[in-house]
């Protein structure tokens, strides 16, 4: 089953996701630069605390605890020092261009804990031979909402429908790690549905997804309800012959380019 990521500084949120099992819970100190790439969208900027770290691990039992840090910048030593001691289980490095940028990280980290690579960047898709085998890394996840801007695409998913994410995913899996890309909406919601997104998952041999917003936009929601409901598919979608599969992947691309078509270019 794939391991369902939730991005949250609630404490009382994440022993809710700790005890359906199948988590990872994510607290997000990125800042640095974010607000100015992803300026106009309709995208997460967090909100988190440093303290907010020991206060989500403190709630949980059998859930893994990421952190994703700031890109690498002068102040990484001491970021990575105060997550890991606040009890981080892995640490996420968001924006590396390639192989020197994140060796340097894992000089940092010095094994203390697993890395997760953010892949959301042209030129770390194009050089992603040369990083791969970097030492400490673990995943390879890739950010769609960065990487499809700095692709110059018009729409998330269209690195999905062009090849980009299945090679991505091979590599990691030929060097024994894990995978996982973008984010999931609710089964029937999205111009892509994250029906089809979680279709993908399951094609490509993805461990791991960002459940969206709209798994808990409001109170009136029943997180435990929807979650059920997404493994429900996710076992039904298990269940298809390897030429659904392949058919399933064709119509997904092909709906993917249909979106993209009836979009604007970008300025």
């Amino acid at each position: 089953m794939l391991e369902l990521i939730q991005i949250t500084n609630d404490p009382a949120f994440a022993q809710r996701c700790d005890a359906l099992g199948g988590f990872r819970l994510f607290v997000d100190l990125e800042r640095l630069g974010k607000a100015e790439r992803q300026a106009g969208r309709n995208t997460f900027i967090s909100a988190h605390q440093l303290e907010d770290v020991a206060r989500v691990r403190a709630v949980l039992r059998r859930s893994p605890l990421m952190v994703r840090v700031n890109p690498l910048h002068d102040g990484t030593q001491a970021e990575v020092d105060a997550v890991l001691a606040r009890g981080a289980d892995s640490i996420m490095l968001p924006m590396f261009s390639g192989r020197a940028q994140l060796q340097a990280f894992s000089d940092i980290v010095a094994g203390r804990v697993p890395i997760v690579g953010l892949l959301e960047t042209g030129a770390a898709l194009a050089g992603i031979d040369d990083w791969i085998a970097t030492p400490g890394l673990q995943e390879v996840y890739v950010g769609l909402n960065d990487l499809h801007l700095s692709l110059g695409c018009r729409f998330m998913f269209e690195p999905l429908a062009d090849g980009s994410v299945e090679r991505v995913g091979r590599l990691a899996r030929n060097k024994g790690l894990r995978f996982g890309f973008g984010g999931i909406a609710r089964l029937d919601e999205g111009l892509l549905p994250g029906r089809d997104v979680l279709a993908e998952h399951l094609r490509l041999g993805s461990g791991a997804v960002i459940l969206s917003r709209t798994f808990h936009r409001d109170s009136e929601m029943d997180f435990e309800r929807e979650v059920a409901g997404l493994r429900e598919a996710e076992r039904a979608l298990a269940a298809r012959t390897p030429g659904q599969v392949e058919a399933d992947g064709q119509r997904i691309a092909e709906r993917i380019r249909s979106i993209t078509a009836g979009m604007a270019p970008r300025p």
